[in-house]
């Protein structure tokens, strides 16, 4: 599905999504990812849901974001409360959603200009 039809070039905008990966800024990509509103993507080592480990959740700590939205993959799921109390523990928020969904609200968020990390879990 397109979210946008022009690329914003300022800004790292989710301009569509697919089976097996995203858009943004009109570029594909097909790996788990990272992004950040005035950074380019870049890959985030989490090959599936199950292998989140609490190092993951330091990655995404060290940006310091005003919030952390995760896009599980097809269906939303929920990591264990322990992986992010470090980000909790900052006052940083974490949205658990499908990532459909979550490149939906980081589009929005972003436009709002909140520092949103969009953390992407794309499974092969």
């Amino acid at each position: 599905m397109k979210l946008h039809s022009s690329t914003t070039g300022q800004y790292q905008t989710v301009s569509g999504y697919f089976d097996g990966g995203v858009e943004i800024n009109g570029k594909p990509f097909d790996y788990s990812l990272l992004v950040l509103p005035e950074s380019a993507p870049r890959a985030w080592p989490v090959a599936k849901f199950e292998d989140l480990t609490s190092e993951h959740f330091e990655q995404l700590l060290a940006e310091q974001p005003d919030v952390v939205i995760l896009g599980t993959g097809e269906r939303q799921r929920f990591v264990h409360p322990r992986l992010t109390a470090p980000l909790i523990g900052k006052q940083i928020g974490v949205e658990c959603m499908d990532t459909n969904a979550a490149c939906r609200t980081y589009n929005i968020l972003m436009g709002e200009g909140r520092k949103a990390l969009l953390a992407l879990i794309i499974e092969k």
